[in-house]
């Protein structure tokens, strides 16, 4: 078991020693929608929502998220990130989230983008529940990473726009 990087010789959960690892620049960008009624996307276009604007709380909300990642995420190290944004647009039929996180560390920050990105979406469904129970939380995924070993990656569509 020890090919497992976080698992140790036993089978026992461990967070990945990275003390002999460089410091480089590391970015990840995640994005996220929750689909709602027509209804609730006019409530949010007109300032109508009883709890304030949910795009601005959900931003913040994000912000706070990628900050905290590793109190939430057991094996996660606690980075020193240099640069967060979280952006949150009215489409259709959804609000779309994007995060947008960097730092230099030994370690990525994919799982920071990831973390904002769900509490932002977590966030606009406790600001607009009051109008529609029926939203739902999907698409939460890595769209691009760079830095770190195993290289850059970013997510790729096919021409159905499915990735």
């Amino acid at each position: 078991m020890s090919q497992l990087t976080h698992l140790d010789d036993e089978g026992r959960a461990r967070m990945v020693n990275t003390t002999e690892k460089s410091a480089t620049f590391r970015r990840a960008i995640a994005s996220g929608r929750v689909l709602m009624s027509a209804k609730t996307i006019a409530a949010i276009r007109e300032h109508q929502t009883p709890k304030g604007d949910p795009l601005e709380t959900a931003r913040l909300a994000g912000i706070i998220a990628a900050k905290r990642t590793a109190e939430l995420i057991p094996l996660c190290h606690p980075l020193p990130l240099t640069h967060v944004d979280v952006r949150a647009e009215l489409r259709d039929d959804c609000v779309y989230l994007e995060s947008e996180v960097s730092t230099h560390a030994q370690t990525g920050v994919e799982m920071e983008a990831l973390t904002a990105v769900s509490v932002a979406a977590l966030t606009v469904y406790d600001m607009c529940k009051a109008l529609d129970k029926s939203m739902t939380i999907g698409d939460v995924r890595l769209e691009l990473k760079t830095g770190g070993k195993s290289g850059d990656y970013r997510r790729r569509e096919n021409p159905d726009g499915t990735s």
